[in-house]
């Protein structure tokens, strides 16, 4: 029973190090793994040695069988845990069809001035991007005072958009 504990332990311990080197181990385990598409992945194999180890455990010191039966039913428990881990994992892997925001998504968008914008100069935005609160530099062809609320209408650079205050 000792070896099948000393097995689950060692699952645990390279969950635990999945989780702490993310990725750094999954190169080793691509190259060997021959395009295998994660299936050799380091929560795969320790889910795998984990639920062999234990329900071998449990089997063995249940049940008046021998190691053999242990063993089998380890296995047979760490296939179906390895592959619920394969799977599990490529569908959280899968949710990358969205693009990723850009900059140019904000022209048509409001905002509000927070930092005023003097005529010629630049003052500050805050504009939402994906969601998110973003203060941008802002242009504008008239002065705006702080508080007012802005359409932008073409963005200058990265961290820049021109605006014009919204008429109601």
């Amino acid at each position: 029973m000792g070896w099948f504990l000393g097995l689950g332990t060692l699952g645990l311990v390279l969950l635990v190090l999945s989780l702490a080197f993310d990725g750094v181990l999954e190169g080793v385990l691509d190259s060997v793994g021959g395009g295998l598409d994660g299936f050799l992945s380091l929560p795969v194999i320790a889910g795998f040695v984990s639920a062999l180890g234990f329900t071998g455990a449990i089997v063995l010191g249940t049940t008046g069988t021998g190691a053999g039966v242990a063993t089998g039913a380890g296995v047979a428990a760490g296939g179906v845990v390895g592959w619920v881990t394969w799977r599990f994992s490529r569908a959280l892997l899968r949710d990358g069809d969205a693009p990723a925001p850009q900059g140019e998504d904000l022209t048509g968008t409001s905002g509000t001035v927070v930092t005023p914008i003097p005529v010629g100069g630049y003052g500050e935005v805050l504009l939402y991007l994906a969601g998110q609160p973003v203060k941008y530099a802002a242009k504008a062809e008239a002065p705006v005072a702080r508080g007012t609320e802005v359409w932008v209408e073409a963005v200058l650079t990265s961290t820049s958009v021109a605006v014009r205050p919204v008429q109601r």
